[in-house]
This record gives structure tokens, sequence and C-alpha cells, in this order.
């Protein structure tokens, strides 16, 4: 971290940087912390006299100071220099006060300091004080009736985007009703009655329940501002959230239970891949025309909240007027589907079922279990596998979680290569999400938006008894090129037995997973080392060939990087990488 630039404190930040060089070193839990002391530091424009000056910037408390302290002390003494003295007011020069130049007495001192105006408190848009105060707001000024929780909450909940009932996750235990105990401390609500309490506005929270009204409403006349505080001019606004991950438990969790073999994994046939069976064939589409199908939204049933709570997501979904169809999945989180009316068009017209897979699937990865597919190569293998379900827009939803900070600053690099290398190469959408309910509400948007888009135009349905798993995605290819602007898809059958993990893997399939298995092998290089061996044989083989010894040790580790070192960007082998390769495939 040394810095090229000047910096007004050259000797704390010294000793500040070796701090920050030693947490490292030694990975230890402090490292944040002196990171944010040195790049407060560092930007500091001031010169500071004495280290205690530095408990006004971010980042620096009083043993961070003291630390310093000493540090200069014992700089003073092995130099001859004098110690400096401690300021009796901790004000950076410079930037305070900069108007009593002349000596300050004591009554001067006190005089300039100038008492703060209270700011009139302002909710956050759709929060939980928000939605409170304008639940509060349909009573009548005035009334002594007041609302019971229960009242309250109902009144409450289509003004906040959080819940009053459940926590966002399943170890929290914090709802929106929380904020309550803030309004209480503010004065803007109280409470009355026992054992059942009910609550009102004060004449602070009426107040506020106006300036709401007016910002909502700008023809409302204006509210008379209080006696205490000037007339404010409130902004409400959505406040987006800082990317930086905080304290949170995990929103979701997957339901560990296994993937059984799918009933329609004989739906479409294999073909045989030395034959012309991935030929492009002539068919006529099936047409749904607008009218005769409903979209709606598949969710797997292996995502759930907690094992505790299962129906989570279907019932706060059902809540936003979209009630998914829950079944367990072949390949991604949530997809949509076009549902017949007549429940028996399709299977007249040489297709089966009565849903038709529209062009958009979701993947959701919590942080937590991406970092750790990234790791073990899942993360490659399923956005390999989603890639080959030509469904031409895959969207990855990353669901930020709790981790601890230090790990999480270890693979922040990691991850971010992970999200770039999703977007740009593979040239999926990546959709970050802050906990379980920003997901809902998203998938939500989808399903009207899906809606909007597909209910008003017909449907073209390719066939089941032409397609196999060998020419599904050359067909595909042709057809988007032929017609760009015309969209065809597949049954869900179809879709399932094309995804199935278990008989519709080839050879190909199984030897680019299994080199992907090795870190480091991404699906570019793994394709590049079978466009050269062209199956697992072939690759043992080659190895086998360069002989025993120490020269064919050598060579066996040289193999691959000789053969690829010299390509282009991701595609290109390195000499640690091609070592790891031939331990596991050689005899080395």
């Amino acid at each position: 971290m040394p810095s090229q630039e000047p910096c007004a404190n050259p000797l704390l930040l010294q000793w500040v940087q070796e701090w920050v060089d030693q947490a490292r070193e030694h990975n230890s839990k402090g490292l944040s912390t002196y990171k944010k002391a040195y790049i407060a530091l560092k930007a500091c424009p001031v010169t500071f006299q004495h280290p205690s000056q530095l408990q006004q910037l971010k980042g620096f408390g009083q043993t961070l100071c003291n630390r310093l302290i000493e540090k200069q002390k014992k700089h003073c003494s092995q130099n001859g220099l004098p110690m400096p003295k401690r300021p009796r007011r901790f004000i950076i020069p410079g930037l305070a006060n900069e108007g009593d130049g002349e000596e300050d007495g004591e009554g001067e001192e006190r005089s300039s300091k100038r008492q703060r105006k209270a700011k009139p408190y302002v909710p956050t848009l759709r929060s939980g004080p928000y939605a409170i105060i304008m639940g509060l707001a349909t009573l009548e000024e005035g009334s002594r009736n007041g609302m019971t929780k229960v009242q309250l909450i109902d009144v409450a909940q289509p003004h906040c985007d959080a819940s009053f009932t459940t926590p966002p996750d399943p170890k929290s235990f914090y709802t929106a009703w929380n904020s309550m105990k803030t309004l209480l401390d503010k004065d803007i609500v109280y409470e009355r009655g026992r054992p059942t309490r009910r609550y009102h506005l004060t004449e602070e929270g009426w107040e506020v329940a106006r300036r709401i009204q007016h910002t909502l409403n700008p023809d409302l006349p204006r509210p008379a501002p209080s006696r205490s505080e000037p007339e404010p001019e409130p902004e409400f606004r959505e406040i987006e959230r800082p990317p930086r991950l905080i304290n949170r438990s995990p929103s979701l969790e997957i339901d560990d239970q296994p993937r059984h073999d799918s009933s329609y994994v004989d739906v479409v046939t294999t073909g045989d891949s030395m034959s012309s069976s991935s030929a492009i064939p002539h068919f006529r589409p099936i047409r749904l025309a607008p009218g005769t199908f409903e979209v709606h939204l598949v969710l797997d049933v292996r995502e759930v909240r907690a094992k505790t709570d299962r129906d989570y997501m279907q019932n706060e979904l059902s809540k936003r007027g979209v009630n998914p169809v829950m079944r367990a999945l072949e390949l991604g989180d949530a997809l949509w589907v076009a549902k017949c009316k007549d429940a028996n068009f399709l299977s007249r017209l040489g297709a089966e079922g009565d849903e038709v897979v529209l062009d958009y699937i979701v993947e959701r990865k919590r942080l937590d279990d991406l970092i750790s597919s990234v790791k073990d190569g899942r993360f490659h293998e399923q956005k390999f596998r989603l890639k080959r379900s030509g469904i031409k827009n895959i969207v990855y939803v990353v669901e930020e979680v709790s981790m601890d900070a230090e790990a999480l600053d270890r693979r922040a690099e990691m991850v971010q290569s992970a999200i770039g290398s999703t977007q740009m190469v593979n040239g999926f959408f990546v959709k970050k999400t802050q906990k379980i309910d920003d997901t809902i509400r998203y998938l939500t948007r989808m399903t009207m938006l899906l809606k909007k888009q597909y209910e008003s135009r017909p449907l073209l349905v390719i066939p089941t008894e032409i397609i196999t798993a060998q020419n599904y995605l050359p067909l595909l290819e042709h057809l988007r090129q032929k017609e760009p602007t015309a969209d065809h898809h597949i049954t869900y059958p179809a879709f399932a037995s094309l995804a199935s993990k278990s008989d519709m893997m080839t050879l190909r399939d199984v030897y680019l997973k299994m080199l992907m298995c090795t870190r480091q092998v991404t699906g570019e290089k793994a394709l590049e080392i079978q466009k050269k061996w062209k199956t697992p044989y072939d690759f043992v083989k080659a190895y086998e060939d360069l002989g025993d010894g120490e020269s064919g040790k050598k060579r066996k580790r040289e193999m691959v990087f000789d053969h690829m070192g010299n390509m282009f960007g991701r595609k290109k082998i390195t000499k640690p990488l091609s070592l790891k390769i031939a331990e596991v495939w050689a005899d080395i």
C-alpha cells in the first residue's frame, strides 16, 4: 500500500503502514481497522502537531492514538528531538474555528460554540417508522381510541417493504415492528393502556405525518412549522444500500434433498453422436395463439427459507399476486412457462404436456455458496449446463449474506472475478440482492414483465419428436440466425429431459467435467484440451507415450504447456497449471 503521492504527515503514515503490513502478515483481525486509519490519514491534507489530534479522523480511536504517541516519544528520544506538547483543544487546524484568529479567552471559546439546530425527523420512504406513522395517520387527529398492535400492523404493512411479523432471515429476531421503539424514544408515538396497549401519534408525530402527506401530494396545504424547529423541506427518496456487506445471517437455505432421476429423461432421445443425427431437421412449428395460454413462474421446491419454514417464498409471492408452480427443477432455481388453457392442445400436435418453457431462467447463489462452488469447480460446471440448456436469457441472482469480514476480504477478488466472468465471458445477467425479500420482489417484477411480453403474442413450439440431444443446440442456433425476430421454444418435458444430469451426458461432456475438476482449468481451457486430445483415453495415452524416468516426467509436466502455452488470453495454460494437470492425468 505504499503511496506515491505526498502526504501531510509522512512519519505518522509510515508507522500506520507498518501496522498494516504486520496485520496482513499475521492474518490479524485488526487489518481492516488499520486499513481504514491508513486511508483516512493518507487523504487528510492537514499537518498534525500531536498524534492525539488524529482522533478527529475516521478510523482513529483512543487506543490507536496512544500507540502513535508512544511511537513518537520513542522517535523523539532516539533522535534527540523535543516531544510536541499535547494541544488543549483537539481541533484540526485550518478546518475549524477559522473566524477566531485572535487569542481566545475562555469566555470567547464558549461563545464560539454554536448550538446545532435540531433537524426535523424524516423517516426513510417505505421503512418501518414511515409505515407506522402512515398507519396511525389514518385515525382522526385528536382521537382517543388509538390502535392496537394487530390493527396497526394491518394498516401499516402496505406502506412498508419489510415484514412486520416475519424476520428477514431465519436467524434474526428483528422485524419492521422493532422501529416502534425509535418512534417512542423520539416522542413521535406514545402508548397507553394495559394490558392491551394502544398507540397514538403525538403532536410532533402529526406534524411528521402532515409533512409526509404533503411530500406525497404537493397539492395539500403545507403544514405550519413547529415553534421549536424551522420549516423543513424534506425529500423522500429510495435510499440505495451500499454494496458493503454487513453482518447478516444467511437469508435463504438450500434444502439438500437429493435430485432424483427425472421422470422425463426418455422424452428426448440421445441421438448417435457418430451419425448424422445432429443434422438440421425440417419441421413446421406448433403455434400457440395469444389468449390460449398464461405465463406462470415455476419455483424449485428445494429453494426454502429454512427447513422449518419451507413455504415462505411461496407464501410471500402469493401475497404479491404471483402463485408459483412448485416442482423439482432439473436445472436452475426458477423459470417461466406458458401454460396452455387446453391441456390436450400440445399432445394433439406432436408434443407433450401442457407447458412451454420461455427464454428466461434464474440461478440463485448465496455469496458463501458462490465462493465454495468456485473453489470446488461446481460454479463452472453449473454455468456450462445452463449454457447448454439453450435458454437465451440466463440470470444469476447473487444474494449477499453475512460472512466473516476477514474471510470475505481474502475472497473479495475471487468473487469479483467470478461475477465479472459470468457477465462478460458467459453473457449472463447478474442481479445482486441483499436478502430473500429482495429476491422475491425481483421474481415478482420479472413475472409481471414476462406476462406483458409474452401473453399478447403467438408462441412457436418445436415438436419434440424431431429433437435429439445431439441436434437441439445446432437447431436453435440455425433458427436464431435464420429468423432472428422469432423465438422458438420447447415443451417443459422436453426441456427437463435435455437438462437431466443422468442419461443425457455424452462422453465429451464427461471429459470436459473431468478436466474442470482441476482448479484453474476453466471451460475455455478444457475445450482447447479436448480439441487437441479428443477423449480421456487419447489424453492419458499421450502422457504414456512420453516415456518414464526423469526426462519422461519432465516432458509430461510440460506437455500441455508446450501445446497451449502460446495461446491468447483465457485459453493459455501456464507451466504451473500444466504441472497440476499432469499430476492428475499422468503417473508422476
